[in-house]
Protein backbone atom coordinates (compact mmCIF):
# COMPACT_ATOMS: atom_id res chain seq x y z
CA UNK A 1 0.00 0.00 0.00
CA UNK A 2 1.58 3.36 -0.93
CA UNK A 3 0.01 6.78 0.38
CA UNK A 4 0.27 10.06 -0.86
CA UNK A 5 4.19 12.17 -1.36
CA UNK A 6 5.87 11.34 1.75
CA UNK A 7 9.30 12.46 3.87
CA UNK A 8 11.29 9.77 2.56
CA UNK A 9 13.31 11.85 0.19
CA UNK A 10 13.97 14.25 3.66
CA UNK A 11 14.69 10.90 5.90
CA UNK A 12 17.44 10.52 3.36
CA UNK A 13 19.07 13.54 3.35
CA UNK A 14 22.48 12.01 2.74
CA UNK A 15 21.40 10.28 -0.29
CA UNK A 16 20.01 13.11 -1.47
CA UNK A 17 23.16 15.10 -0.82
CA UNK A 18 25.07 12.73 -2.29
CA UNK A 19 23.00 12.27 -5.61
CA UNK A 20 23.46 15.95 -5.97
CA UNK A 21 27.41 16.14 -5.44
CA UNK A 22 27.70 13.31 -7.78
CA UNK A 23 25.42 14.33 -10.33
CA UNK A 24 27.52 17.78 -10.70
CA UNK A 25 30.77 15.66 -10.69
CA UNK A 26 29.28 13.68 -14.00
CA UNK A 27 28.34 17.26 -15.60
CA UNK A 28 31.82 18.50 -14.82
CA UNK A 29 33.56 15.32 -16.31
CA UNK A 30 31.05 15.78 -19.12
CA UNK A 31 32.12 19.29 -19.56
CA UNK A 32 36.32 18.55 -19.58
CA UNK A 33 35.72 15.37 -22.00
CA UNK A 34 34.59 18.00 -24.69
CA UNK A 35 36.19 21.37 -23.80
CA UNK A 36 39.29 19.97 -22.03
CA UNK A 37 40.11 21.64 -18.58
CA UNK A 38 38.33 25.36 -18.65
CA UNK A 39 35.95 26.43 -16.05
CA UNK A 40 32.78 25.55 -17.39
CA UNK A 41 30.70 27.90 -14.59
CA UNK A 42 32.64 31.16 -16.12
CA UNK A 43 30.34 30.45 -18.93
CA UNK A 44 26.60 31.75 -18.06
CA UNK A 45 24.92 29.14 -19.92
CA UNK A 46 26.97 26.31 -18.06
CA UNK A 47 27.04 27.81 -14.82
CA UNK A 48 22.57 28.00 -15.37
CA UNK A 49 22.53 24.26 -16.33
CA UNK A 50 24.78 23.34 -13.42
CA UNK A 51 22.43 25.12 -10.90
CA UNK A 52 19.56 23.75 -12.95
CA UNK A 53 21.02 19.97 -12.31
CA UNK A 54 21.21 20.59 -8.62
CA UNK A 55 17.75 22.19 -8.48
CA UNK A 56 15.99 19.44 -10.72
CA UNK A 57 17.68 16.48 -8.78
CA UNK A 58 15.85 17.80 -5.57
CA UNK A 59 12.56 18.25 -7.62
CA UNK A 60 13.03 14.22 -9.10
CA UNK A 61 13.68 12.60 -5.41
CA UNK A 62 10.58 15.02 -4.11
CA UNK A 63 7.70 13.87 -6.82
CA UNK A 64 9.47 10.44 -7.65
CA UNK A 65 9.40 9.68 -4.31
CA UNK A 66 12.71 8.10 -5.65
CA UNK A 67 14.22 7.37 -1.97
CA UNK A 68 11.17 4.79 -1.04
CA UNK A 69 12.24 2.16 0.35
CA UNK A 70 16.17 2.65 -0.99
CA UNK A 71 17.95 0.31 1.22
CA UNK A 72 15.62 -2.42 0.13
CA UNK A 73 15.57 -2.43 -3.31
CA UNK A 74 17.98 -5.26 -5.16
CA UNK A 75 20.51 -3.99 -7.82
CA UNK A 76 18.47 -4.57 -10.95
CA UNK A 77 15.37 -1.69 -8.86
CA UNK A 78 18.10 0.50 -8.11
CA UNK A 79 19.24 0.55 -11.79
CA UNK A 80 15.93 1.87 -12.88
CA UNK A 81 15.29 4.06 -9.95
CA UNK A 82 18.63 5.76 -11.48
CA UNK A 83 17.73 5.95 -15.21
CA UNK A 84 14.34 7.42 -14.07
CA UNK A 85 16.01 10.53 -11.88
CA UNK A 86 18.74 11.15 -14.24
CA UNK A 87 15.82 11.20 -17.33
CA UNK A 88 13.60 13.38 -15.14
CA UNK A 89 17.02 15.83 -14.76
CA UNK A 90 17.52 15.85 -18.47
CA UNK A 91 14.00 16.72 -18.81
CA UNK A 92 14.70 20.21 -16.66
CA UNK A 93 18.01 20.54 -18.77
CA UNK A 94 16.49 20.10 -22.34
CA UNK A 95 13.21 22.09 -21.32
CA UNK A 96 15.51 25.48 -19.88
CA UNK A 97 17.23 25.05 -23.27
CA UNK A 98 13.70 25.39 -25.07
CA UNK A 99 12.78 28.23 -23.03
CA UNK A 100 15.70 30.20 -23.25
CA UNK A 101 16.82 29.53 -26.51
CA UNK A 102 20.71 27.93 -25.27
CA UNK A 103 20.88 25.01 -26.79
CA UNK A 104 22.96 26.16 -29.55
CA UNK A 105 25.78 27.46 -26.81
CA UNK A 106 25.85 23.73 -24.76
CA UNK A 107 27.22 20.81 -26.38
CA UNK A 108 25.16 18.32 -27.14
CA UNK A 109 28.02 15.88 -26.77
CA UNK A 110 28.59 16.84 -23.37
CA UNK A 111 24.36 16.32 -22.45
CA UNK A 112 24.97 12.51 -24.08
CA UNK A 113 28.20 12.16 -21.68
CA UNK A 114 26.47 13.44 -19.02
CA UNK A 115 23.34 11.41 -19.25
CA UNK A 116 25.09 8.08 -19.46
CA UNK A 117 27.98 9.29 -16.82
CA UNK A 118 24.94 10.44 -14.31
CA UNK A 119 23.44 6.65 -14.47
CA UNK A 120 26.84 5.05 -14.01
CA UNK A 121 27.87 7.32 -11.36
CA UNK A 122 24.77 7.21 -9.49
CA UNK A 123 24.40 3.73 -9.43
CA UNK A 124 28.05 3.21 -8.04
CA UNK A 125 27.39 5.89 -5.94
CA UNK A 126 24.13 4.99 -4.29
CA UNK A 127 25.20 0.61 -4.24
CA UNK A 128 28.49 1.67 -2.41
CA UNK A 129 27.00 3.92 -0.09
CA UNK A 130 23.68 1.51 0.61
CA UNK A 131 26.39 -1.72 1.04
CA UNK A 132 28.24 1.21 4.05
CA UNK A 133 25.25 1.21 5.92
CA UNK A 134 23.43 -1.54 5.58
CA UNK A 135 27.01 -3.01 7.15
CA UNK A 136 26.66 -0.31 9.88
CA UNK A 137 22.71 -0.85 10.49
CA UNK A 138 23.27 -0.57 14.09
CA UNK A 139 24.57 2.89 14.09
CA UNK A 140 22.79 4.40 11.19
CA UNK A 141 19.35 3.46 11.92
CA UNK A 142 19.33 3.62 16.19
CA UNK A 143 16.64 1.31 16.01
CA UNK A 144 13.29 1.97 17.25
CA UNK A 145 12.06 0.01 20.27
CA UNK A 146 8.24 -0.84 19.08
CA UNK A 147 5.64 -3.20 21.14
CA UNK A 148 2.85 -5.10 18.81
CA UNK A 149 -0.48 -4.96 20.95
CA UNK A 150 -2.76 -7.46 19.29
CA UNK A 151 -5.00 -10.18 20.11
CA UNK A 152 -3.93 -13.85 20.38
CA UNK A 153 -5.99 -15.15 16.84
CA UNK A 154 -3.27 -12.91 14.68
CA UNK A 155 -0.63 -12.61 17.09
CA UNK A 156 1.79 -14.87 14.77
CA UNK A 157 0.74 -13.38 11.70
CA UNK A 158 1.39 -9.49 12.95
CA UNK A 159 5.02 -10.67 14.62
CA UNK A 160 5.70 -12.35 11.26
CA UNK A 161 4.59 -9.17 9.12
CA UNK A 162 6.49 -6.41 11.54
CA UNK A 163 9.85 -8.31 11.18
CA UNK A 164 9.81 -9.04 7.84
CA UNK A 165 8.54 -5.48 6.54
CA UNK A 166 10.69 -3.24 9.35
CA UNK A 167 14.08 -4.63 8.39
CA UNK A 168 16.62 -2.69 10.62
CA UNK A 169 14.14 0.21 11.02
CA UNK A 170 12.24 -1.06 14.20
CA UNK A 171 12.94 -4.06 16.90
CA UNK A 172 10.57 -6.08 18.80
CA UNK A 173 10.53 -5.39 22.03
CA UNK A 174 7.53 -7.47 23.60
CA UNK A 175 4.12 -8.35 22.80
CA UNK A 176 1.03 -7.62 24.31
CA UNK A 177 -2.24 -9.79 23.90
CA UNK A 178 -5.55 -7.83 25.04
CA UNK A 179 -8.17 -10.64 24.94
CA UNK A 180 -5.45 -13.60 26.82
CA UNK A 181 -4.13 -12.35 30.19
CA UNK A 182 -2.75 -15.72 30.76
CA UNK A 183 -0.63 -16.27 27.93
CA UNK A 184 1.76 -13.44 29.64
CA UNK A 185 5.35 -15.25 29.75
CA UNK A 186 4.72 -17.22 26.22
CA UNK A 187 6.52 -16.96 22.85
CA UNK A 188 5.13 -15.80 19.96
CA UNK A 189 7.16 -16.74 17.27
CA UNK A 190 10.12 -16.06 18.96
CA UNK A 191 8.55 -12.61 20.67
CA UNK A 192 8.31 -12.65 24.42
CA UNK A 193 4.56 -11.71 25.82
CA UNK A 194 5.80 -8.78 28.27
CA UNK A 195 2.82 -8.19 30.03
CA UNK A 196 -1.23 -8.04 30.22
CA UNK A 197 -3.11 -5.45 28.74
CA UNK A 198 -4.18 -3.80 32.52
CA UNK A 199 -0.51 -4.46 33.52
CA UNK A 200 0.32 -2.30 29.80
CA UNK A 201 0.73 1.08 30.96
CA UNK A 202 2.87 0.15 34.26
CA UNK A 203 5.24 -1.82 31.98
CA UNK A 204 6.06 0.71 29.46
CA UNK A 205 6.63 3.37 32.01
CA UNK A 206 9.57 1.61 33.14
CA UNK A 207 10.73 0.33 29.41
CA UNK A 208 12.82 1.39 26.57
CA UNK A 209 9.80 1.96 24.23
CA UNK A 210 9.72 4.62 21.32
CA UNK A 211 6.45 2.79 19.44
CA UNK A 212 3.14 0.71 20.01
CA UNK A 213 1.45 -1.04 16.82
CA UNK A 214 -2.11 -2.04 16.97
CA UNK A 215 -3.38 -4.33 15.25
CA UNK A 216 -6.86 -6.14 16.69
CA UNK A 217 -7.92 -7.03 13.34
CA UNK A 218 -10.86 -4.79 14.36
CA UNK A 219 -11.26 -1.20 14.88
CA UNK A 220 -13.83 -1.32 17.15
CA UNK A 221 -11.85 -3.32 19.31
CA UNK A 222 -8.90 -0.91 19.67
CA UNK A 223 -8.32 0.06 23.28
CA UNK A 224 -9.02 3.58 23.10
CA UNK A 225 -7.78 4.32 26.77
CA UNK A 226 -4.48 2.68 26.39
CA UNK A 227 -3.57 4.50 22.90
CA UNK A 228 -4.43 7.88 24.98
CA UNK A 229 -2.03 6.92 27.87
CA UNK A 230 0.70 5.95 25.40
CA UNK A 231 0.44 9.54 23.87
CA UNK A 232 0.40 11.24 26.98
CA UNK A 233 3.69 9.41 27.33
CA UNK A 234 4.86 10.58 24.68
CA UNK A 235 5.11 7.01 22.72
CA UNK A 236 4.33 7.46 18.90
CA UNK A 237 1.19 5.01 18.56
CA UNK A 238 0.55 3.20 15.02
CA UNK A 239 -3.14 1.61 13.91
CA UNK A 240 -3.83 -0.96 11.08
CA UNK A 241 -6.43 -0.02 9.35
CA UNK A 242 -8.60 -3.45 8.54
CA UNK A 243 -7.17 -4.99 5.22
CA UNK A 244 -9.36 -5.23 2.38
CA UNK A 245 -7.34 -8.02 0.37
CA UNK A 246 -4.55 -8.20 -1.48
CA UNK A 247 -7.34 -8.98 -4.29
CA UNK A 248 -8.11 -5.25 -4.08
CA UNK A 249 -4.98 -3.19 -5.61
CA UNK A 250 -3.48 -0.37 -5.66
CA UNK A 251 -4.29 0.68 -2.14
CA UNK A 252 -3.16 3.73 -0.25
CA UNK A 253 -4.07 5.74 2.86
CA UNK A 254 -5.77 9.17 2.06
CA UNK A 255 -7.09 12.06 4.04
CA UNK A 256 -10.89 12.56 2.29
CA UNK A 257 -13.30 14.94 3.60
CA UNK A 258 -11.63 14.73 7.23
CA UNK A 259 -11.63 11.19 7.39
CA UNK A 260 -8.68 8.96 7.23
CA UNK A 261 -9.42 6.43 4.57
CA UNK A 262 -8.05 3.49 2.16
CA UNK A 263 -8.54 4.40 -1.44
CA UNK A 264 -8.22 1.68 -4.23
CA UNK A 265 -7.75 3.00 -8.02
CA UNK A 266 -6.72 0.94 -11.37
CA UNK A 267 -3.68 3.39 -11.33
CA UNK A 268 -1.32 3.80 -9.41
CA UNK A 269 0.57 6.87 -10.32
CA UNK A 270 1.61 9.14 -7.79
CA UNK A 271 1.27 12.50 -7.57
CA UNK A 272 4.49 13.39 -8.63
CA UNK A 273 4.78 10.65 -11.63
CA UNK A 274 1.35 12.63 -12.54
CA UNK A 275 2.95 16.24 -12.35
CA UNK A 276 5.73 15.00 -14.77
CA UNK A 277 3.78 13.57 -17.17
CA UNK A 278 2.21 16.69 -17.19
CA UNK A 279 5.12 18.33 -17.98
CA UNK A 280 5.99 16.01 -20.67
CA UNK A 281 2.55 16.65 -22.09
CA UNK A 282 3.10 20.45 -22.31
CA UNK A 283 6.74 20.22 -23.31
CA UNK A 284 5.16 17.99 -26.27
CA UNK A 285 2.48 19.89 -27.06
CA UNK A 286 4.30 23.46 -27.30
CA UNK A 287 6.79 21.43 -29.44
CA UNK A 288 3.59 19.52 -31.74
CA UNK A 289 1.91 23.13 -32.15
CA UNK A 290 4.52 24.76 -33.16
CA UNK A 291 4.87 21.42 -36.15
CA UNK A 292 1.12 22.04 -36.31
CA UNK A 293 1.22 25.69 -37.46
CA UNK A 294 4.24 24.95 -39.69
CA UNK A 295 1.56 22.32 -41.41
CA UNK A 296 -1.32 24.58 -41.86
CA UNK A 297 -0.30 26.83 -44.47
CA UNK A 298 0.20 23.86 -46.93
CA UNK A 299 -2.43 21.71 -45.62
CA UNK A 300 -5.22 24.24 -45.25
CA UNK A 301 -5.57 25.58 -48.34
CA UNK A 302 -5.26 21.70 -49.55
CA UNK A 303 -8.25 20.64 -48.02
CA UNK A 304 -10.53 23.50 -48.88
CA UNK A 305 -10.01 23.77 -52.42
CA UNK A 306 -10.26 19.67 -51.92
CA UNK A 307 -13.57 19.87 -49.72
CA UNK A 308 -15.14 23.59 -49.26
CA UNK A 309 -15.75 23.55 -45.56
CA UNK A 310 -13.44 24.26 -42.82
CA UNK A 311 -9.88 23.36 -42.38
CA UNK A 312 -10.76 21.57 -39.06
CA UNK A 313 -13.14 18.94 -37.24
CA UNK A 314 -14.24 19.20 -34.30
CA UNK A 315 -16.66 16.47 -32.18
CA UNK A 316 -17.39 16.39 -28.79
CA UNK A 317 -15.53 13.27 -26.93
CA UNK A 318 -15.46 11.60 -23.85
CA UNK A 319 -12.52 11.89 -21.74
CA UNK A 320 -11.14 11.38 -18.36
CA UNK A 321 -13.84 9.33 -16.13
CA UNK A 322 -17.06 10.86 -18.38
CA UNK A 323 -16.04 14.33 -18.79
CA UNK A 324 -16.82 15.50 -22.04
CA UNK A 325 -14.68 17.81 -24.58
CA UNK A 326 -14.13 19.41 -27.93
CA UNK A 327 -11.92 17.25 -29.84
CA UNK A 328 -9.86 18.85 -33.10
CA UNK A 329 -8.34 17.58 -36.34
CA UNK A 330 -7.48 18.81 -39.30
CA UNK A 331 -10.64 17.63 -41.43
CA UNK A 332 -10.35 14.39 -43.75
CA UNK A 333 -13.81 13.58 -44.42
CA UNK A 334 -16.50 15.80 -45.99
CA UNK A 335 -18.41 17.84 -44.32
CA UNK A 336 -21.58 15.41 -44.45
CA UNK A 337 -19.48 12.61 -43.11
CA UNK A 338 -21.65 12.09 -39.47
CA UNK A 339 -24.57 12.33 -41.31
CA UNK A 340 -23.58 9.52 -43.38
CA UNK A 341 -22.15 7.66 -40.57
CA UNK A 342 -25.62 5.68 -39.73
CA UNK A 343 -26.12 4.66 -43.80
CA UNK A 344 -22.53 2.80 -43.32
CA UNK A 345 -23.11 1.03 -39.76
CA UNK A 346 -23.94 -2.09 -41.32
CA UNK A 347 -20.28 -2.13 -42.63
CA UNK A 348 -18.18 -1.77 -39.96
CA UNK A 349 -15.40 -3.51 -39.48
CA UNK A 350 -14.51 -3.91 -36.32
CA UNK A 351 -16.25 -5.78 -33.16
CA UNK A 352 -17.84 -3.97 -30.48
CA UNK A 353 -18.54 -0.34 -29.44
CA UNK A 354 -15.93 1.05 -31.76
CA UNK A 355 -16.23 2.14 -35.58
CA UNK A 356 -13.90 1.78 -39.21
CA UNK A 357 -14.26 0.54 -42.62
CA UNK A 358 -11.61 0.28 -44.63
CA UNK A 359 -12.88 1.65 -48.24
CA UNK A 360 -14.88 4.74 -46.35
CA UNK A 361 -16.33 6.53 -48.99
CA UNK A 362 -16.75 9.57 -46.63
CA UNK A 363 -13.07 10.14 -46.66
CA UNK A 364 -11.93 13.50 -49.28
CA UNK A 365 -11.04 11.82 -52.74
CA UNK A 366 -11.85 8.47 -51.72
CA UNK A 367 -14.09 8.81 -54.91
CA UNK A 368 -17.75 6.59 -54.15
CA UNK A 369 -16.67 3.27 -53.98
CA UNK A 370 -14.35 4.51 -51.17
CA UNK A 371 -11.16 2.89 -53.20
CA UNK A 372 -9.41 5.77 -53.82
CA UNK A 373 -6.66 7.63 -52.61
CA UNK A 374 -7.06 11.12 -52.23
CA UNK A 375 -5.99 14.03 -50.05
CA UNK A 376 -8.05 12.54 -46.99
CA UNK A 377 -6.41 9.18 -47.19
CA UNK A 378 -3.04 10.80 -47.28
CA UNK A 379 -3.95 12.90 -43.91
CA UNK A 380 -4.87 9.79 -42.21
CA UNK A 381 -2.35 7.77 -43.78
CA UNK A 382 0.48 10.12 -42.10
CA UNK A 383 -1.90 11.03 -39.17
CA UNK A 384 -1.33 14.54 -39.81
CA UNK A 385 -5.43 14.74 -39.42
CA UNK A 386 -4.04 14.28 -35.73
CA UNK A 387 -1.83 17.38 -34.92
CA UNK A 388 -4.76 19.76 -34.12
CA UNK A 389 -5.05 17.67 -30.68
CA UNK A 390 -1.85 19.10 -29.57
CA UNK A 391 -4.13 21.93 -28.69
CA UNK A 392 -6.15 19.61 -26.64
CA UNK A 393 -3.08 18.24 -24.58
CA UNK A 394 -2.00 21.69 -23.93
CA UNK A 395 -5.11 22.68 -22.52
CA UNK A 396 -5.20 19.57 -20.43
CA UNK A 397 -8.34 17.78 -21.98
CA UNK A 398 -5.54 14.35 -23.81
CA UNK A 399 -2.24 14.09 -22.59
CA UNK A 400 0.48 12.53 -25.82
CA UNK A 401 -0.20 8.46 -24.12
CA UNK A 402 -3.58 7.57 -23.18
CA UNK A 403 -6.40 5.74 -24.13
CA UNK A 404 -8.31 6.80 -27.43
CA UNK A 405 -11.29 8.81 -26.42
CA UNK A 406 -14.52 7.54 -27.64
CA UNK A 407 -17.25 9.37 -29.19
CA UNK A 408 -20.75 9.89 -27.61
CA UNK A 409 -22.71 7.48 -29.05
CA UNK A 410 -20.17 4.90 -28.62
CA UNK A 411 -19.37 5.44 -24.40
CA UNK A 412 -23.43 5.04 -24.33
CA UNK A 413 -22.88 1.93 -25.53
CA UNK A 414 -20.14 1.01 -23.02
CA UNK A 415 -20.26 -1.92 -20.50
CA UNK A 416 -19.43 -1.96 -16.94
CA UNK A 417 -15.95 -3.26 -17.50
CA UNK A 418 -15.23 -0.43 -20.61
CA UNK A 419 -15.31 2.39 -18.82
CA UNK A 420 -12.12 1.64 -17.34
CA UNK A 421 -10.41 2.31 -20.09
CA UNK A 422 -11.17 6.04 -19.51
CA UNK A 423 -9.94 6.06 -15.47
CA UNK A 424 -7.13 8.36 -17.30
CA UNK A 425 -6.85 11.59 -19.81
CA UNK A 426 -6.93 10.11 -23.25
CA UNK A 427 -4.19 10.24 -25.18
CA UNK A 428 -2.76 11.08 -29.01
CA UNK A 429 -1.15 7.85 -29.22
CA UNK A 430 -1.33 4.89 -27.21
CA UNK A 431 -0.68 1.04 -26.37
CA UNK A 432 -3.21 0.45 -29.25
CA UNK A 433 -1.99 2.75 -31.33
CA UNK A 434 1.76 1.49 -31.69
CA UNK A 435 -0.11 -2.36 -31.03
CA UNK A 436 -1.37 -2.76 -34.65
CA UNK A 437 -4.02 0.03 -35.22
CA UNK A 438 -6.52 -0.43 -37.45
CA UNK A 439 -5.54 -4.27 -38.00
CA UNK A 440 -6.69 -4.55 -34.94
CA UNK A 441 -10.48 -5.66 -35.30
CA UNK A 442 -12.07 -6.44 -31.52
CA UNK A 443 -13.10 -3.75 -29.52
CA UNK A 444 -12.46 -5.76 -26.01
CA UNK A 445 -8.59 -6.50 -27.08
CA UNK A 446 -8.46 -2.60 -27.19
CA UNK A 447 -9.96 -2.87 -23.92
CA UNK A 448 -7.48 -4.99 -22.65
CA UNK A 449 -4.64 -3.32 -23.81
CA UNK A 450 -5.81 0.12 -22.48
CA UNK A 451 -6.33 -1.24 -18.81
CA UNK A 452 -2.90 -3.07 -19.21
CA UNK A 453 -1.27 0.03 -19.92
CA UNK A 454 -3.17 2.07 -17.18
CA UNK A 455 -2.30 -0.37 -14.63
CA UNK A 456 1.44 -0.58 -15.94
CA UNK A 457 1.83 2.75 -16.32
CA UNK A 458 5.15 5.07 -15.78
CA UNK A 459 7.13 7.42 -17.29
CA UNK A 460 9.35 4.69 -19.11
CA UNK A 461 6.52 3.25 -20.84
CA UNK A 462 5.21 6.73 -22.14
CA UNK A 463 8.23 7.65 -23.71
CA UNK A 464 8.98 3.84 -25.30
CA UNK A 465 5.28 4.25 -26.95
CA UNK A 466 6.12 7.71 -28.05
CA UNK A 467 9.42 6.36 -29.89
CA UNK A 468 7.61 3.57 -31.26
CA UNK A 469 4.83 5.86 -32.32
CA UNK A 470 7.40 7.74 -34.58
CA UNK A 471 8.39 4.59 -35.79
CA UNK A 472 4.91 2.92 -36.88
CA UNK A 473 3.94 6.48 -38.35
CA UNK A 474 6.93 6.93 -40.96
CA UNK A 475 6.15 3.47 -41.73
CA UNK A 476 2.40 3.65 -41.89
CA UNK A 477 1.70 0.37 -40.18
CA UNK A 478 -1.95 -0.29 -39.70
CA UNK A 479 -3.22 3.19 -40.25
CA UNK A 480 -6.30 3.46 -42.69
Amino acid sequence: MRGKISDNWLEHWDFLLLDVVFLQIAYIAAYIFRNGFHNLYANTVYLNIGIIICLAGICAAFFLEGYQDILKRGYFQEFKAVVKHVFTVCVFVVSYLFLTKSSEEFSRISFVVFACGGVLILYLERVLWKTYLLRNKKEYYRQKALIILTVSSIGDQVVRNVRKNSRHERKIIGVVFTDRSDLVGTVVEGEKVVCSKENFCDYIQRKWVDEVLINTGDTAAVPKQLVNSCIKMGITVHFTIPEIGEEVKNQKIETVAGYVVVSAGISSASPGELFLKRLMDIAGAVIGLAITGAVFIFIAPAIYFSSPGPVLFSQIRVGKNGRKFKIYKFRSMYPDAEEKKKDLLEKNQMKGQIFKMEDDPRIIGSGPSGKSHGLGWFLRKTSIDELPQFWNILKGDMSLVGTRPPTVDEWEQYEHHHRGRLAIKPGLTGLWQVSGRSDIQDFEEIVKMDIQYIQNWNLGLDIKILLKTIWVVLKGEGSK
